[in-house]
Parts: structure tokens; C-alpha cells; sequence
């Protein structure tokens, strides 16, 4: 993929149209963005993937039904613009096996937002395929292409700017002005030509006519803007109409022309006049002199235009286009092109047209005369909008709406959307509180959305690490009426967390762990809206098992869902879930999709997973800056929880590198946050353990007492386990040794491969200073050996230098590189192993299949395998192939 980017008129077009010229026995399909269909979701993308729709049969089910939807070629549920932009990925790439496809798009800055997300997600995406897309976009524009590979056009030499000059000029000229005219138009091939258009050779002599100090780009529309006017009426109302049609569809303008009583002789004159063509398609001979063509016209013009394309448009064919027109020709409140706009905002919602849903709806407040319908609809479209993701927007039309009568609900509504733009968009400090006053409102008039609310509002002050607004914030979701019969997964969730801050871990764990088990089997719709929280009770518990099984089923609904935007909360779960495990490089390519899908979707999300994997690792350089940044990103963004996992990062660090005093100044600030569930109790056993080595055992016993107040209610291996260990860590003698008998043997029963080798390194340490050599080797021997095979290199030096104390000879080892796979790699190979089909990985993966075949190349080369049998053989040695986090 690549983007050409410069000012207008500088000859990207131009250069599209060389490069079309020039490929020679591929495929070629069209696009360009139209400035007055940006709202119209899907529409560039529909445009682009016209001519290939012939194929839509052969791809996934899923992925075809998205974007039929999408298109508005069939009914459906309304679909994920990224299930949609994985559609598009899957369609080109088909459509390259048979013969390479170019794809061209101008005036990218232009498209709609789904349709510029779709493609930057595809280009992105683009490896092994035989498709090229190259895309054009004005300098300055904003658009979505950022980080793509780009081309800055820029101006002529000067030797050819005047050589351009000179071509397109008769008579004698100053030579002062040639180089006035060359020096300021900085080379740009459209301004050389347009700004000396229309002027007398007398003007041009003595450069009477260019003391205009406008940009060029103004100066080249100003110069189009003189060009239009001098035309007849008729030849300015077709302009005006055809730059209103945003398709360029010459039946319509046609249609529309009869309407407005031209005739044919009125693009006769504007094609004389070289500013537009006018055959099957309506071409303008550059954008700028479309946008001149409208932006010149008055706007009684404009609605004239509008309401004659309205009456061209088909009603059945193209209702939204039309209620678009009809809206645009409106000046004042209109009730029935409002109830005309939303029905266009319920079928783009349909297809996944969020932006699209909103600005009908927006556009709909604004012709609504009647007080009541405009509270609503605008209720509606900040609603829509915060769905978008256009945050200022939302909250303007929350202010419209409450600027009319408003009863108890529509208030509460207008609490809802304020709180939700606080949560997400990272505003973590006023989230809480502006949640959970639209949760008080809602109790008496919608019981489940008020439960909702409430567990939104939780999740925002734990992120933002508010205390009081917390124990608020419970004591109202304890005091809500319970519903009637069996409670629900998420009435369990919300109850047992909530009990977490009023009555403590004792009274809240039997409620957390059912519903820890009522989550494993949540609804996949469910899922989709709050599986953000669902593995929350699990890990609040010590309940490993059921952690790791809701957020691996939670990933697998979400990915097939093709849900991205929600797909990186569920991969940082599944991540630190991996973690715990010590299967490094399966983490490692939960990270490595995660960013991949957070930089395409623009989610936010803290490295939970990263923080936790560099910290075992024990890299004091890679973590020491991952755990700096992240904790100064917190404080400017009031996320005390990506704080907190930081600081228990830090403190896991500081005691692989036995540097205790540092590890125990983390712990304690990583367990300050009595109301955060998980990271401030994972780390009080860093915190035994620093404060054990450094001799401070009176907080080590502090510590001890508040992690077996979160421990003996759960009964886990892991939770009795790790206090085992860190039990061990306080006592004397015997006692000491039974402790820490029991600790290994509990965590042997669990997954937790990282955590039974510290207990092994922890009695192994304690063995030696009890003069017991020989004891010591065999559990320093167990961690060390352990350490290095799931590349925990701190440990494990930690671990080397215990055993030379015994006596016993080792060699430094560090991880294998030779056959050194990326994290992307490394998944593909784990899923191929696991007999999934390339179409399939690239379903997973949101890559296309010949990608997908592409990576394996590169894993069979570098592990020297030539089938998916030895593949798994392979991956099932860890010594044999390693992969980077």
C-alpha cells in the first residue's frame, strides 16, 4: 500500500492516472472520496469493490454477510466494520489469484470514516498478496492513513515549472513575474496553469493581476470559482447539481437537470470550458473544481439543486441518498424529511454505519420543530454518536437535548452519555462519579439498565483508582432490589464486587466464585458487552483455572465475531493469563495481536500483559522503561490500575535482580489501592518476600495477614499455595520447611509453572543458610532449571549464584536465537500445528490466506521442517525454538 500525499492541484491525480496507465496485465478498480458523502458509511468502499461484488460467494459466511450487510445488498445483523474490513481483505485478495489487482483511490481525505478505516486496515494488512492500493490525500487533510507507507508529492524543479509556464503562455511576459509566479506556486502544476488563466497579456506584463497574497490552493479554487461564473446560468446550475451528485451517476444528473428545466446545450458549455466531462460517467476535470462549483453557489442554489437530485434520486433504490438530498434542501424544521433522516439512521445502523446513523440523526435534531421529538432524537444521536466515537459531538447534542423539557429517564439518559464519553475516552477521573449519578436516576425507571450502569461505573473507578467514589458506587449496587428468581452471571458479578468494598474478601468470595463459574458459559452477546469484566471475579478469587478459560472462550467469540475494537481488553486477559503459565511465547503473540489490533481500531488499553512478561523475563532495561512510561501515562490520563499493574511489575523485577529494597518500595505502592481487586493482592507476595530479605518482618507479617484475608476464603491451590510460600517466608525451623513442602506441592497441582519455581528458588535459599548443601542443590536445580526454560533470566541468575554458593559448578546459559521466531509467526505456527487450515488462521488472525502460507515459509525455513507433523514435534520442544515478547 502506499500513499501519495501533497496540496491540491500538485499532480496526484495525475500521477494515479500514469500509474493506472502503466500497469499492464493487472486489474484495475476505481475509487475516489466525495466530500458531501463523508456521512455515508461504506460508501467509498462500496465504490472501490463494485466491480468484484461477482465474488462475494466465495468468501467465509461470515465475512460475506458482513458485507452484504454493509453494502445494503442483503438483511442482517449489523456488522463490525473490521468483520467488514477483513470481507474486503479476503475479496481483493481473491480477486488477485486470478490476476494482480490495482487498487487507486483519490481524494482518500474524502472518504467516509468507516470505509478509510476498512482500507487502512487492509492496506496494513497487505504482504503476499498480488494487490497493490495506492491512495491519494491532500496535504494537511486528516484521514486515516497515518503510518502507512506514503510518497510526498511535491512541486516542479524550477527549470520545469517555467518550462510549464512558458508552454501555457502566449505573447511576451516579465521575466520578473515568471519568476514571482515560479517562486510562489512552489512548482504546483495545477497552479502554474489556473492562476494566469483569464488574464490579459497586459496583467501578465506587468503582474498588474497577482497581488493576491491567498495560499495557492485558495488562489487555484478562486481561479476555478472566476472560470464558473463566467459561464452561462444554466451551465453554472449544472456544475452546481453535478458536484452535488456525489457519484457521479449521469442518469441521475440527468433526471435532475429535467427538473430544474435544463437541457443538454448546459454541459456543452462547461465542457467547452474544460471543467468537466460529461459521457457515461460525470468526471470534473479536478476536485477543486468541484468544491468551487459548490462552494461558489448561494445557498438558495444549493437547496434547489438538492431538491432536484432528491426528486432523480429512486426512492427504493437509494432512500438514504435521497433523504440526504432532501435534507440538504431544507432550510427549516421539516418533520417529514426528519422521520425520512431516521429511518436512513436505522438502516445505516443496520449496516454497521455508526458515523453515518449519527449524522442523519444529527441533521434530524436540527429540522425538528417539535420540542419533545428534538429531545429525543437528539438523545438518540448522542447516543449514536458516542458509538462513533465522536465524542464532542455526543456531548453537544447531550446539551441540546437538555436544553428542552426532559422527564426522569431522558435526564438520567443524558447522565449516561456524559459518563460513557468520560470512560471512554479516557477521562478516568470524572467517569465514576457522572456513572453513577445516571445509575441512581435509572434504579426507579429501568432496572437492568441501571444494573449496567453500575457495573460501568465500577469498572471506570477501578481503572481511575477512585476510593470513595468506589465505596459509593458499591453501597448503591448492594442496596438495589435483587431480581427476581436465579440471579444472572452479571447480577453475580456486580453483587460480588460490590461486596468486595462493602464487607470485605471473606463475605464476597462465594458469590465471585459462582460467579466465576456462571461467566465460563456467558452468552456470546454478553460477551460482546461486558466480557470486559467477566474474568474479573475469577482473578479476584485466586481462580486461575476459570481465569484462563473465560478469557480464552471470551477471544474466541470476539475474534469470530469479528468484534476488533473489543478484541485487545480480551487478549490482555487471555495475555496475563498466559503469563501466570510461563508459555512466554504464546504471550508474547497475544501481545503482538494485540497492538497490531489496537494500532488499526485506536483502542487504549494499558500493557497489562507486556508489564507482567518483561517483568518475569527480567530485562532491567526493557522493563525499567516499559514500567516508567506506563505509570507516567497513567498519572496524565487518572488510571490508577495501569499504575498499580505497574508497580507490581516493578517489584516482581527488583526481586529476580535481588534488589529488595526497590522491589518492596513497588510492592507497597502497588498494594496502597485496598479497593483494586487483582494487581494489589498479586503483588502482597512481593511484598512478603522483599520485605523478608530487607528485615523488615514487621511489615512482612502486615502484608502476610492481608494476602491470607484474600486467600482463605478462596481455598485454591493457587491461593493457599502462594500463601504457603510466602508463610515460609516469616517462620522458623520446622515449621518453615513444612511450609514450604506445602506451597511447592499446591502450585505443582496448578498450571503456574513460574510461580512453583520461586517456591522451589525460595526453600532452595533457605536450605543453604540452613547449612543443608546438598538439600539445597536439588530445589535450587528444580527453579534454576525452570528459569531458563521459560526465560526468566533474572530468576534464574538469581538462582546460578545460590547454587555456586552451594558448591555446585554452572554454566551462565542464556536463550537459544538460532531459531528466533516473531510473535506472529510463532502463532501461526502454534494454530497450523494445531490442524487449522491457512484460511482458517487467517480468519483467526484477520490476515489473508496467502499471508498466512507466506509466514509458514519463513517458520518451516528458520526451524527446518517441511510439514505441520514436524511442525508440532518442534513447537513441542522449548528448547528448540524461542520468540521475542
Amino acid at each position: 500500500m502506499l500513499v501519495l500525499r501533497g496540496e491540491a492541484g500538485i499532480g496526484k491525480t495525475a500521477l494515479l492516472e500514469y500509474a493506472a496507465d502503466g500497469a499492464a496485465g493487472c486489474r484495475v478498480v476505481r475509487g475516489a472520496g466525495i466530500e458531501s458523502e463523508m456521512e455515508l458509511a461504506f460508501a467509498g468502499l462500496h465504490q472501490l469493490c463494485a466491480p468484484l461484488l461477482g465474488r462475494l460467494d466465495r468468501l467465509p459466511a461470515p465475512q460475506r454477510s458482513a458485507l452484504t450487510t454493509a453494502f445494503g445488498l442483503g438483511a442482517g445483523d449489523p456488522p463490525d466494520r473490521f468483520l467488514v474490513a477483513l470481507a474486503v481483505l479476503s475479496l481483493l485478495a481473491d480477486a488477485g489469484e486470478d490476476q494482480p489487482l490495482v487498487c487507486f483511490v483519490d481524494d482518500a481525505h474524502w472518504l467516509d470514516r468507516v470505509s478509510a478505516q476498512a482500507l487502512a486496515f487492509v492496506g496494513r494488512r497487505l504482504l503476499a498478496e498480488r494487490v497493490g492500493l495506492v491512495l491519494a490525500v491532500r496535504e494537511g487533510s486528516p484521514h486515516e492513513f497515518t503510518g502507512i507507507a506514503e510518497l510526498v508529492v511535491s512541486g516542479l524543479s524550477e527549470d520545469a515549472a517555467r518550462a510549464l509556464l512558458d508552454a501555457a503562455l502566449k505573447g511576451p511576459f516579465d521575466e520578473q513575474v515568471r519568476r514571482r509566479i515560479v517562486a510562489e506556486t512552489r512548482g504546483n502544476p495545477l497552479a502554474l496553469l489556473e492562476l494566469t488563466r483569464g488574464l490579459t497579456s497586459t496583467e501578465l506584463a506587468g503582474g498588474f493581476g497577482l497581488l493576491d497574497t491567498t495560499p495557492v490552493t485558495g488562489r487555484i479554487e478562486a481561479g476555478f470559482v472566476s472560470r464558473i461564473q463566467a459561464l452561462g446560468t444554466n451551465s453554472q446550475r449544472l456544475l452546481l447539481a453535478a458536484a452535488a451528485e456525489p457519484v457521479g451517476d449521469v442518469t441521475v444528473l440527468w433526471r435532475a437537470l429535467d427538473v430544474l428545466g435544463l437541457g443538454a446545450d448546459a454541459a456543452a458549455e462547461a465542457e467547452a470550458a474544460e471543467l468537466i466531462e460529461v459521457d457515461t460517467q460525470v468526471r470534473f476535470r479536478h476536485p477543486l473544481v468541484r468544491s468551487a462549483a459548490y462552494r461558489s453557489a448561494t445557498p438558495q442554489d444549493r437547496r434547489v439543486v438538492h431538491l432536484a437530485l432528491a426528486e432523480a434520486t429512486d426512492r427504493a433504490l437509494d432512500p438514504d441518498r435521497r433523504a440526504w438530498h432532501l435534507a440538504a434542501a431544507t432550510a427549516g424544521p421539516d418533520e417529514e424529511v426528519a422521520l425520512e433522516l431516521e429511518r436512513s439512521a436505522g438502516r445505516a445502523q443496520a449496516r454497521g454505519g455508526l458515523a453515518a446513523a449519527a449524522a442523519f440523526l444529527q441533521r434530524a435534531v436540527a429540522l425538528t420543530q417539535d420540542p419533545v421529538r428534538r429531545v429525543e432524537r437528539a438523545l438518540a444521536a448522542a447516543q449514536a454518536s458516542l458509538q462513533a466515537g465522536a465524542f464532542e459531538a455526543a456531548l453537544a447534542l447531550a446539551a441540546t437535548a437538555e436544553a428542552g423539557a426532559l422527564d426522569e429517564f431522558q435526564c438520567a439518559q443524558v447522565d449516561l452519555v456524559r459518563g460513557q464519553v468520560a470512560f471512554a475516552s479516557g477521562l478516568g477521573n470524572d467517569a465514576p462519579s457522572l456513572l453513577l449519578t445516571a445509575a441512581r436516576r435509572l434504579e426507579t425507571l429501568e432496572h437492568e439498565l441501571a444494573r449496567e450502569t453500575y457495573l460501568t461505573a465500577w469498572g471506570a473507578a477501578v481503572f481511575a483508582a477512585g476510593g470513595e467514589v468506589l465505596l459509593e458506587i458499591c453501597r448503591s449496587a448492594r442496596a438495589l432490589t435483587p431480581p427476581a428468581g436465579t440471579p444472572g452471571p452479571l447480577e453475580l458479578l456486580l453483587d460480588g464486587l460490590a461486596q468486595l468494598a462493602t464487607e470485605g474478601r471473606a463475605a464476597a468470595t462465594p458469590t465471585l466464585q459462582l460467579a466465576a463459574q456462571a461467566l465460563r458459559n456467558l452468552p456470546p452477546e454478553d460477551v460482546l458487552r461486558w466480557g470486559w469484566a467477566a474474568t474479573g471475579a475469577a482473578d479476584a478469587v485466586w481462580d486461575d483455572v476459570s481465569a484462563r478459560a473465560i478469557a480464552a472462550r471470551n477471544v474466541q467469540l470476539v475474534r469470530r465475531a469479528g468484534v476488533l475494537a473489543e478484541l485487545p481488553i480480551h487478549l490482555s486477559a487471555l495475555g496475563l493469563a498466559t503469563a501466570w503459565t510461563g508459555d512466554f511465547g504464546a504471550a508474547a503473540s497475544l501481545v503482538a495481536e494485540s497492538e497490531d489490533v489496537a494500532g488499526t481500531t485506536g483502542s487504549r488499553i494499558a500493557p497489562y500483559t507486556l508489564l507482567r512478561l518483561r517483568a518475569l523475563q527480567g530485562s532491567e532495561t526493557e522493563a525499567g522503561e516499559l514500567i516508567g512510561a506506563t505509570i507516567e501515562q497513567a498519572a496524565a490520563g487518572g488510571q490508577g490500575l495501569a499504575a498499580s499493574s505497574a508497580h507490581w511489575a516493578a517489584a516482581v523485577l527488583y526481586n529476580g535482580l535481588s534488589r529488595y529494597e526497590e522491589a518492596a518500595s513497588a510492592a507497597r505502592k502497588a498494594t496502597a489501592n485496598t479497593f483494586e481487586p487483582w494487581f494489589s493482592i498479586w503483588a502482597l507476595p512481593e511484598l512478603v518476600e522483599a520485605a523478608a530479605r530487607t528485615g523488615e518482618d514487621e511489615l512482612a507479617l502486615d502484608a502476610l495477614e492481608r494476602l491470607a484475608e484474600t486467600t482463605q476464603p478462596s481455598g485454591s491451590e493457587f491461593a493457599l499455595g502462594m500463601e504457603a510460600r510466602c508463610r515460609a517466608l516469616v517462620g522458623e525451623g520446622a515449621a518453615s520447611e513444612r511450609l514450604y513442602g506445602e506451597g511447592i506441592a499446591r502450585l505443582s497441582r496448578t498450571l503456574l509453572r513460574p510461580e512453583l519455581a520461586r517456591a522451589h528458588l525460595l526453600y532452595g535459599e533457605w536450605l543453604r543458610r540452613e547449612g543443608r548443601r546438598v538439600d539445597a542443590r536439588e530445589q535450587l536445580r528444580a527453579a534454576h532449571d525452570t528459569f531458563v526454560s521459560i526465560g526468566m533470566q533474572a530468576f534464574a541468575e538469581r538462582a546460578r549464584i545460590e547454587l555456586l554458593a552451594t558448591g555446585e559448578r554452572v554454566r551462565k546459559r542464556s536463550a537459544e536465537t538460532r531459531n528466533l521466531l516473531t510473535p506472529q509467526e510463532a502463532q501461526i505456527a502454534r494454530l497450523a500445528s494445531d490442524g487449522q487450515t491457512n484460511p482458517e488462521i487467517g480468519a483467526q488472525l484477520f490476515l489473508s490466506p496467502r499471508t498466512v502460507e507466506w509466514h509458514l515459509h519463513k517458520v518451516f525455513t528458520k526451524l527446518n521442517v517441511t510439514s505441520r507433523r514436524e511442525l508440532r514435534q518442534v513447537l513441542q520442544d522449548p528448547g528448540r525454538v524461542t520468540v521475542p515478547a
